[in-house]
């Protein structure tokens, strides 16, 4: 009989149980453990929302950045602009040192321990960069172009910033900024300039979606697509939409939350989009906008958001494994 690694050049890997080491949809692996068969790495299920430890304070126009087991939470607005930071262990959020700047409609990036935070209300601190370094945060170069409302996806020495709201003339920007540890760049406009857009990604691989193209109330389901140098189009939401929070990679992320397409009402639907479509799975318990989001697109963390709540919930989505039957 013809062995599986003749036909493909590869052995079939061995693995104990449902799921550990089992890494991509489409592994076909032998399950050692109990009686031993073969299992196959299916499509993503709909995946969960539980709740989590809620912030210590209330509040919607965050930062975000980190994992769902050491996420990080800074800046906000509840009566006034926020510089408080705190940092979730998975299961609670303990108070950190505080923002330099006290601001709100910021965004940020990176991780519990190297994370990034930039732009925001009130003015001046629209051009703001800080670094946090898992004890303090300290001021750095300042962003180009003053801004708030904006997208923020990479790490703390590859950060991007784009689209946003621009104060100085009132208008929506385009523009986009790449940042390398030390200062911000310019990089390649979004092809729609947007603000209350929401992002996810690396800086050589961003997705931005959604948010409105003008000062009003128009809103877009359009996705655009980061590779370091230029933005192209991407698959459409499933509906218009701003004020989202993201998470994840290019082909594996979510948006969660935001404002409905009629602007009437917060949402808790959750979109997650494989690098070409958007597919709708299970939403948030809590409808809001304005909140932020961490971690990947199977394990994300979303917390805060309007009107100013202090609720956290965690995302969970596997992949389905399904039996092979050899009989």
């Amino acid at each position: 009989m013809t062995a599986f690694k003749t036909i493909k050049g590869v052995p079939v890997k061995t693995i104990s149980g449902d799921r550990a080491g089992a890494s991509f949809e489409g592994q076909l692996y032998y399950d050692s453990d109990g009686v031993g068969i073969f299992k196959f790495v299916g499509a993503l299920a709909a995946g969960t929302w539980a709740s989590g430890g809620a912030l210590n304070t209330a509040r919607y126009g965050l930062g975000g950045a980190g994992t769902q087991t050491a996420g990080l939470a800074f800046g906000g607005v509840v009566s006034s602009e926020l510089d408080n930071s705190e940092e979730y262990n998975g299961s609670s959020w303990t108070e950190g040192n505080n923002l330099n700047t006290a601001r709100y409609y910021l965004a940020g990036c990176g991780t519990q321990t190297a994370a990034l935070a930039f732009a925001g209300e009130p003015s001046p601190s629209g051009d703001t960069t800080e670094k946090y370094n898992g004890t303090s945060w300290t001021e750095v170069n300042d962003l180009s172009t003053a801004r708030n409302y904006l997208g923020g996806v990479g790490t703390q020495t590859a950060g991007l910033a784009f689209g946003g709201l621009i104060p100085a003339s009132s208008s929506v920007g385009n523009a986009t900024e790449e940042f390398d540890g030390t200062s911000w760049t310019n990089g390649g406009n979004l092809s729609t300039a947007r603000q209350q857009i929401t992002g996810f990604g690396i800086q050589t691989a961003a997705v931005g979606v959604g948010g409105l193209t003008n000062t009003g109330s128009t809103q877009t389901n359009a996705t655009e697509e980061y590779n370091g140098t230029a933005w192209t189009g991407g698959g459409n939401l499933p509906t218009n939409r701003r004020n989202a929070a993201g998470a994840g990679i290019l082909t594996d992320g979510i948006i969660f939350g935001g404002r409905n397409a009629a602007n009437t009402a917060n949402i808790t639907t959750t979109d997650a989009y494989n690098g070409t479509s958007w597919t709708t799975i299970n939403s948030l318990a809590t409808a809001r906008e304005d909140l932020a989001g961490a971690g990947t697109g199977t394990l994300a963390l979303a917390f805060g958001g309007g009107p100013s709540t202090a609720a956290t919930e965690e995302f969970t989505q596997a992949h389905a494994i399904k039996t092979i039957d050899l009989s």
